[in-house]
């Protein structure tokens, strides 16, 4: 008999039956050498160590030799490994990146024959494709594109002969009888899809520079200060009063080395304004006196000055900023502005009560408003006026529940409505007003909310910037400071993993160190349950209650758990002290360990609380000193704002231009100053990203683009190119449908890269439902939006249950 590679078998000289019973050799040697010696298999070298291991578990006591079959199957599982390996050679050749190397293990875990070629592995890979399929979608076309969907995920795009070659195998795995015609199909689509794309990409390109060189001329056709008298035909003393009184608009002001400011004009609105000369002087000693009182007024009503005159199409920046308002962006909220507002500002550290008071003289208002920093919050806001016998309605980025004739609103921060006066409002996480990213939603709740009462909650950070938003707004503010209720403590040494006990929620801070950490410890038969930003807020809920419960021993969490989320955790140990913020590594802050670490000793529930950290993880005395700290003066009491639809569109009159790129770039560049006494422009990095990709879209307004450019969407998931080529379908008058679950496999057999493929999924409906909201008529099939989102969050809720039990099982 010859080996599979047609060489003799190896000879040992040896019988069969000498070889097993040969004293010199362990019973496993002896039965490998015996199973060699009788199939002619050669065994590589690297292979022998875990053979071994797998033939010592099969044998039964004192036995020294296996079957064929045992042998075989021994070596087939220790050569799984090397086949998945020439699988995703091979595939890859051929360019089928959606073959997955989860796909590949399987088919690998289907082979029998330890010497299966090239051929035979890819034929295992046939069904586990056929398979995959299916339970992506019902249909070809379903199938199609999920599959589609998913590689775009993870960043990769099919090009027309690879979506013909997917579409083919498709075809082939539902058995399709018009094979041809609908593979001929796929790939025209695609070719048309790619030819859209490009001309999207290259209009795009054109327009943007077209925008930044319409710009360019116009900066480069501004002067200096010392040509404005000239053209005025003025004093160079009149020249400045009428600058100090907001009569002469400064077009570009450019900081110096030095620390001064130069101003430059643009000359056709200097010379636009000589008409107006004449009533400028008669009107300088009575009118200059009361401009002059109303400018030192300005802290207490925001800049309440005079509108500066609209003297043509290409007006300068300073106009724009005042069109804008976003240099005096508390005189925005007109609603708000207008009504006798009073501040309430509650501050404490967490588990001191601060949402009780609120929530009670909001139950007690005959109108009001809740508005929460996550959507689980907005609907524990509305739950806690339920219980408070007030049923409110809901809005949030996606979804609205509006209960008839009720006058209560339970909402997101973004979703605030800023026309419909109010008794009572309430805004939680003031502290929220320091991030760049949603900084800017809390500023302009603060500011706009259209309540008499406000009530703003948060850490005793935020102390400083509301009392600065306060005086912009002209808004008195009452403070009341609350203590914890009870202590909090550090511990005085760490915490080894195994000594983790029964109400402990460590915190680690990716969603990678949160299911490396929950794998270990259900290797010790832990139960666990995690939170983590991923996960939807119903999941979160979830994963909180079997923790809660008693069902989970431990948490495992980021600092999502920092808000939004009741626990009855007994201590809080840090698996690390350090956190990636988006832009660096670095040390956890005084706020960050106080908001984290505070979740420990919920009060009612537990005595005190303990914040630890875990064994090699940092020092006791971090936590000590961060939890005895003062609270951190902030660095920057600007508060962030950004513009909305009314000050796009204002904004793109002023410039007489329809694009959305040309507006944002305009904002960036010119309209509020980096150096404005009073605020600072939000981080509009990802807005802008899609405004310049929605430039090539032909057939939306400003205000759809707008609409778009502010979708909650992950560009590391190609959010971005997905949500152009929606907008795109939507421009052409094409519906775009919801996507679906995808494939859902057993929960108890799921692994990480499922897991992690349907949170990506949830994502992808987040941002469709958001859509769906505001243009319904071209995301129609909401309920079957709603249904994919609630059968995805029960698959992953079930999907981090089933493995903590099968953990436990073992």
């Amino acid at each position: 008999m010859n080996t599979p590679n047609g060489s003799p078998p190896p000879s040992t000289g040896l019988p069969d039956a000498e070889l097993i019973r040969d004293p010199s050799l362990s019973p496993a040697r002896a039965a490998l050498e015996a199973a060699v010696a009788r199939t002619g298999i050669i065994i590589a070298p690297r292979e022998e160590t875990a053979l071994l291991r797998r033939i010592s578990r099969a044998l039964t006591p004192d036995a020294r030799n296996i079957s064929d079959e045992v042998f075989r199957a021994a070596l087939c599982a220790v050569r799984r490994k090397r086949w998945t390996s020439r699988l995703m050679d091979l595939t890859r050749r051929e360019s089928r990146i959606w073959v997955s190397r989860e796909d590949m293990e399987r088919a690998a875990g289907t082979i029998t024959d330890p010497g299966a070629s090239d051929p035979a592995l890819l034929i295992a890979l046939d069904p586990v494709m056929s398979d995959r399929f299916h339970e992506l979608g019902a249909t070809p076309r379903t199938a199609l594109e999920a599959m589609k969907a998913d590689l775009l995920d993870t960043g990769r795009v099919l090009s027309a002969a690879q979506t013909a070659r997917l579409a083919e195998e498709i075809a082939e795995a539902f058995d399709l009888t018009d094979r041809a015609g609908f593979v001929g199909g796929a790939q025209q689509e695609a070719e048309k899809r790619a030819r859209a794309e490009a001309s999207i990409e290259h209009t795009a390109r054109t327009r943007r520079e077209s925008e930044e060189r319409r710009l360019k001329e116009w900066e480069s056709s501004l002067v200096r200060f010392q040509e404005v008298p000239r053209l005025l035909h003025c004093s160079h003393r009149e020249a400045l009063r009428w600058i100090a009184e907001n009569r002469l608009p400064v077009a570009r002001r450019v900081s110096q080395p030095e620390g001064q400011e130069l101003w430059e004009f643009d000359p056709a609105e200097i010379i636009a304004l000589r008409p107006l000369l004449p009533e400028w002087r008669r009107g300088t000693s009575e009118g200059g006196d009361r401009k002059e009182r109303q400018g030192r007024g300005r802290d207490r009503r925001d800049n309440q000055l005079p509108e500066p005159p609209a003297v043509g199409k290409h007006v300068a920046n300073a106009v724009i900023a005042r069109v804008a308002a976003l240099d005096r962006y508390a005189a925005h909220f007109r609603t708000a502005r207008a009504l006798d507002r009073r501040i309430t500002l509650v501050t404490g550290p967490t588990n001191s009560g601060k949402s009780h008071t609120a929530l009670d003289a909001l139950a007690h208002a005959e109108s009001g408003l809740a508005l929460a920093p996550l959507r689980l919050l907005a609907h524990e806001f509305r739950e806690a006026l339920a219980a408070r016998g007030v049923e409110a309605s809901l809005a949030t980025g996606e979804e609205r529940f509006i209960i008839p004739d009720s006058r209560h609103l339970a909402a997101t921060v973004e979703m605030c409505p800023f026309r419909n006066p109010v008794d009572v409002a309430v805004i939680d996480e003031a502290q929220m007003l320091f991030d760049a990213d949603r900084g800017a939603a809390w500023t302009a709740a603060i500011m706009g909310a259209p309540a008499r009462h406000l009530y703003i909650l948060g850490a005793p950070d935020c102390i400083p910037m509301v009392r600065r938003i306060a005086e912009l707004c002209g808004d008195p503010v009452d403070e009341i400071s609350l203590e914890r209720k009870s202590p909090l403590r550090a511990a005085s040494s760490t915490v080894r993993l195994t000594d983790l006990r029964s109400g402990d929620a460590l915190i680690a801070f990716s969603r990678r160190e949160v299911l490396d950490l929950r794998a270990a410890l259900m290797e010790h038969g832990r139960r666990v349950a995690v939170v983590y930003g991923a996960l939807s807020p119903e999941v979160r809920r979830a994963e909180a209650q079997r923790f809660n419960s008693g069902a989970a021993d431990i948490l495992i969490a980021t600092d999502a758990i920092g808000m939004g989320l009741n626990l009855s955790i007994r201590r809080v140990v840090f698996a690390s002290l350090r956190k990636f913020d988006g832009r660096q590594t670095r040390d956890l802050s005084v706020q960050e360990v106080k908001q984290i670490g505070g979740r420990a000793g919920r009060y009612g529930k537990h005595e005190d609380g303990i914040v630890a950290v875990l064994a090699d993880a940092g020092s006791p005395k971090f936590i000590r000193d961060r939890l005895n700290a003062h609270p951190e003066p902030p660095e920057e009491l600007r508060p962030y704002v950004q513009p909305d639809a009314e000050i796009v569109r204002a904004i793109a009159t002023e410039i007489d231009s329809d694009s959305l790129y040309g507006v944002l770039a305009r904002i960036r560049r010119a309209v509020l100053r980096h150096d404005d006494p009073n605020y600072r422009l939000a981080d509009m990095e990802q807005p802008f990203a899609i405004a310049s990709a929605l430039e090539g879209v032909v057939g939306l307004d400003l205000t759809q683009r707008w609409t778009y450019a502010m979708c909650p969407v992950d560009d590391r998931d190609n959010g971005i190119r997905r949500l152009v080529g929606w907008a795109a379908d939507h421009a052409a008058g094409i519906r775009v449908p919801p996507p679906g679950t995808g494939r859902l496999p057993p929960a108890d057999k799921a692994g990480r890269e499922e897991l992690e493929r349907a949170e990506k999924r949830h994502k992808r409906l987040v941002a469709w439902r958001w859509l769906a909201l505001r243009f319904s008529d071209f995301y129609p099939d909401r309920e079957e939006a709603e249904e994919s989102t609630r059968k995805l969050n029960d698959w992953i809720e079930s999907v981090l249950r089933q493995q903590s039990r099968a953990r436990k099982r073992h």
